[in-house]
């Protein structure tokens, strides 16, 4: 009896034990429904099923894994649908359509009787609060009226207040608690003031709030991130409503944030990768320094176990980010790029960026072949000459000139009157320095220099970057009338603009 009672226990610890959840809607015909679980910012569908007479059963291990805990849907036809919340119990609901929240009966789970409740309680709440306001509105602000519901709705909030404050006391282990307290505002403290009674800090609000603004959500849980809210808490922190998006600003409090995370959780995981990604693919000129920073810090760095802290990676995949990374963290904003030392189109004087003397210096990479490039560099050209020359910003453009294309660069400069300074990989110097680099290098060039598609990550032209009397990046990837309103901003110029802008200019990426 003993070993099959030990075979009964081992096989269990094994393959898990499943739950139930069961649900009845009364008033629904027959037909397929889906369960449906949160995660991150999506639902998915993790299991389909037959409701026969209005009940319809799933188990909670699918395909021999068992379901997160967190807050689930039941998807029916015409986009219906309602939300319980799962924590490795059995479920059993039900309810009548169309009315499912007010009409829900939780027959099995302790997580789902306080949820539950708690949903029809603030739906009153919320409802009772809507019409009072409606009310209020048809009312001066300075009417009696007007003040006695707004008390009103003043009594109504506070009941929410410690409707929620006692559930989350008295059901701290339940997950219902935590998603609660998530969703709870953090109370603001009253700003303090030197002793003439002036405020201290003008600012005292928004930087408490900002710096407590994830005091109540349990970063050590990862069950929250299978709910609706914590995505949505993520992004409106690291969004504009919170922080400014500067990627210096968004790096501080990315750091600050992430180190509070377990590094083995899924809220590390999914976490970082929001921050990185959201950064990487951001229309917002400077971001990809988050991208980096984040890269540096947490995917191509060593934990204690000489491991990448993003032990989600696969090694292919980590070799490609970390290449990405280190090309990139000498081309994001507040650095000093690799010096480009390359030849004119003389094939023989050598001209580089570094020596310049310039308040400000463009450095624009092109090819003679490009039809953008066509365009572009006579409107760069214009700008220069009436504009940019006589305020001290130099021009320096770098071209593709291997081969066929050193004539066509020559040509095209000579046809154009490109009078800002011009330097290639001329196709004599291509061939020479395969040869025998060591004949230009250091003497001449760098290898960074003669690579400089790879140095600079050019891969399509034309780009742009702006660098300041300290050759630092300060701005990148702009179109040539993008380029003149920035200009005129960074030297406080008030004048006409002469390069029209281009059609695609609202939708330029400008990292």
């Amino acid at each position: 009896m003993k070993s099959i009672l030990f075979f009964l226990a081992l096989s269990l610890s094994l393959t898990g034990f499943s739950q139930k959840i069961k649900i009845k809607i009364n008033n629904q015909k027959d037909t397929t429904v889906f369960l449906v679980k949160y995660y991150g910012k999506g639902m998915y569908y993790a299991d389909t099923a037959i409701m026969k007479n209005g009940v319809a059963e799933f188990n909670t291990t699918i395909k021999g894994k068992e379901q997160k805990p967190g807050v689930f849907a039941l998807f029916m036809p015409g986009q219906k649908y309602f939300d319980f919340i799962f924590n490795n119990e059995e479920v059993n609901l039900e309810t009548t359509s169309p009315d499912f929240v007010n009409t829900m009966v939780v027959k099995k789970s302790e997580e789902n009787k306080v949820f539950v409740e708690y949903v029809k309680f603030i739906s009153k709440q919320r409802k009772t609060a809507g019409d009072l306001i409606k009310q209020r509105d048809t009312f001066k602000k300075e009417d009696t009226e007007y003040k006695n519901i707004s008390a009103e709705v003043d009594e109504i909030n506070k009941s929410v207040s410690t409707y929620q404050s006692d559930l989350i006391k008295n059901h701290a282990s339940k997950l219902v608690s935590k998603i609660v307290k998530m969703s709870v505002d953090i109370i603001v403290p009253e700003a303090p003031r030197n002793e003439k009674g002036i405020l201290i800090d003008s600012n005292f609000a928004y930087h408490y709030y900002r710096d407590h603004y994830f005091d109540n959500i349990d970063l050590k849980d990862d069950r929250l991130l299978n709910t609706p809210m914590f995505h949505n808490k993520m992004e409106e922190f690291f969004g504009k409503r919170m922080l400014i998006q500067h990627p210096d600003t968004v790096i501080k409090y990315g750091y600050w944030f992430v180190d509070q995370l377990d590094q083995k959780s899924e809220l590390f995981k999914y976490c970082l990768t929001h921050i990185t990604s959201t950064s990487e693919k951001s229309n917002i000129m400077g971001m990809d320094k988050v991208f980096v920073r984040m890269g540096q810090k947490y995917y191509c760095a060593k934990n204690a176990e000489g491991k990448s802290p993003a032990y989600w990676i696969t090694d292919d995949k980590m070799i490609e980010l970390c290449e990405k990374v280190e090309t990139q963290k000498n081309l994001v904003q507040g650095v000093i790029p690799p010096n480009v030392s390359l030849r004119d189109t003389t094939d023989v004087t050598w001209r580089d960026f570094y020596s310049l003397k310039s308040d400000y210096t463009i450095l624009f990479f092109w090819d003679p072949d490009c039809g953008h490039c066509k365009t572009s560099t006579p409107k760069l050209q214009k700008l220069y000459a009436e504009k940019l020359k006589a305020r001290n910003v130099e021009v320096f453009a770098v071209a593709k000139a291997i081969g066929d294309d050193f004539d066509k660069w020559k040509t095209f400069v000579n046809k154009n009157n490109l009078t800002f300074i011009n330097v290639g990989l001329t196709d004599k110097l291509y061939k020479d320095a395969q040869a025998d680099a060591r004949q230009f290098i250091p003497k001449y060039t760098t290898i960074q220099a003669l690579n400089y598609q790879e140095t600079f990550d050019i891969y399509t032209t034309p780009r742009v970057f702006v660098l300041d009397k300290d050759k630092k990046i300060i701005a990148k990837q702009l179109s040539i009338s993008q380029l003149e309103d920035f200009m005129d901003r960074m030297q406080n110029v008030k004048a006409a603009k002469i390069i029209e802008p281009d059609p695609e200019d609202k939708e330029t990426d400008k990292h």
